[in-house]
């Protein structure tokens, strides 16, 4: 048992949103580091975590959003980096991985105290999660690479924000350590 999980954020996504022709350059851009970062992750054994939004679709479950996105104009951004059969899925109604989810529980229950986030948005739902996280006392990393956003202006402030006021490991995917130091 390893005591980091990777979380990708609101990956699982049809782009069908007012800021998507702001968002998608930069998701193109960040899919290869995410791609890699999972199969990274996947080899090492570490556990992955899907939290993604509902879109307000309140019966649905994982296995919908995910054909949903599939069925979208942008599913080949969804498609390389898709959950698999061992990967874990929480649904989000809002910006934070833990408002009102159960992944505090689930981190508990595996027994992980550092957590790796990518995804998107980074000066939104990552920011908040980075902060959630540290006011729980996890260790975050952040591979600045691996988090897409909508303005680059602030993405580049919320991860100055997260490494000095939250204590996040900012760093490349290629340089992010899999496992927490002993």
């Amino acid at each position: 048992m390893h005591d980091t999980a990777l979380i990708v954020i609101d990956m699982i996504n049809t782009y069908d949103h007012a800021d998507a022709e702001l968002l998608l350059p930069s998701v193109r851009e960040t899919l290869p580091a995410v791609r890699r970062l999972v199969t990274r992750a996947r080899e090492a054994g570490i556990e992955v975590i899907y939290v993604n939004d509902n879109f307000g679709r309140w019966r649905s479950h994982h296995d919908e959003l995910l054909d949903t996105a599939l069925r979208s104009p942008h599913a080949d951004l969804v498609e390389p980096i898709r959950p698999d059969d061992d990967s874990l899925f929480v649904v989000k109604a809002r910006h934070s991985i833990f408002y009102q989810t159960p992944l505090e529980y689930l981190l508990g229950q595996h027994g992980i105290s550092r957590i790796i986030l990518c995804g998107q948005v980074t000066e939104q739902c990552v920011l908040y999660s980075a902060l959630d996280a540290h006011i729980r006392h996890l260790t975050v990393a952040v591979p600045h690479d691996a988090v897409a956003h909508i303005h680059g202006d602030l993405a580049d402030a919320a991860l100055r924000m997260m490494e000095r006021n939250m204590n996040v490991e900012i760093c490349s995917t290629d340089d992010v350590r899999l496992k927490q130091d002993s």
